[in-house]
């Protein structure tokens, strides 16, 4: 059964429900390339959908969830189950932005058969418009294969998470000439397979741009260049959910702070008795 129904705003604690508005489509993300830049974030709620939706062009749900929301050490414990589920609730809680969902990892490396088996359960199961896998010339593949079977593809080359134990960490990749022209080579076979745009990830700045001009679809930049097509970043990294802040990321608040604050007053309003007053009361004498 399709989980692709939208919320019941008389039950719903996510209301107002956001006037629905025609959605952008993978063509028309496609077409940006050097044009308006995309602006794209990561979503795992219907909440922070609703919230995001009408500032975005693309909303990602991103394997960045184990760590962000199951508190995991890494994305490679992702599941399939996980993404579905995320991934069910930020369409519901969408209407403007393309919404693309990450294929974990051990869910389409094995062979392109099986990166469509995943892929076609994620598109059924959450009504998202495409998914979103890495890799570079080992995978290209796998993403003719999908986009030749209808299934709209972003690749994701440079710092790749899910190979993390390969890479040996998550430095910035690209300072050697060897591993400079290999990310060049990995996007440029990754684009000519059929993918619609292409996630470049924590390389150093002038890569970035190389590859941006050496590939005709949009490239979306995390930890690489203004240049590229467009930027993406891990929304509770934007909005200061944490105490680490990466180099690439630019807080655009401090939440953590103020939850923190509110927390803190809540706790004493309980335990001064203030909480609950008249108002959060039913039947309450005049």
């Amino acid at each position: 059964m399709s989980a692709t129904y939208t919320l019941d705003t008389a039950t719903s604690r996510a209301t107002p429900t956001p006037a629905p508005m025609k959605r952008l489509t993978v063509p028309q993300i496609a077409g940006r390339k050097g044009g308006e830049p995309i602006v794209m974030l990561t979503a795992y709620t219907a909440r922070m959908a609703q919230l995001l939706d009408p500032h975005c062009d693309l909303l990602l749900v991103g394997d960045s969830l184990g760590q962000v929301i199951y508190g995991l050490d890494t994305t490679v414990r992702v599941t399939l189950d996980m993404m579905c589920a995320h991934g069910a609730a930020v369409v519901r809680g969408s209407y403007h932005a393309v919404v693309i969902v990450d294929l974990p990892f051990g869910s389409y490396e094995e062979s392109p058969e099986v990166a469509f088996r995943s892929a076609a359960r994620v598109m059924a199961e959450t009504g998202a418009a495409g998914v979103k896998l890495e890799g570079g010339v080992a995978m290209a593949p796998t993403v003719a294969f999908l986009a030749q079977r209808g299934v709209p593809v972003i690749g994701h080359v440079g710092l790749t998470p899910q190979a993390v134990n390969v890479l040996g960490g998550y430095g910035a990749r690209g300072k050697s000439d060897a591993e400079f022209a290999k990310i060049v080579g990995d996007a440029k076979a990754i684009a000519d397979a059929g993918a619609f745009a292409l996630v470049v990830e924590g390389v150093v700045e002038p890569l970035a741009r190389a590859i941006t001009a050496a590939v005709g679809c949009p490239t979306i930049g995390i930890g690489a260049s203004p240049a590229c097509d467009g930027q993406v970043l891990v929304v509770d990294d934007m909005l200061g959910m944490f105490e680490r802040t990466p180099r690439f990321v630019r807080r655009f608040d401090d939440l953590a702070v103020r939850i923190d604050s509110a927390a803190a007053a809540y706790a004493a309003a309980v335990r001064e008795r203030s909480f609950p007053g008249v108002d959060q009361l039913y039947g309450a004498p005049a």
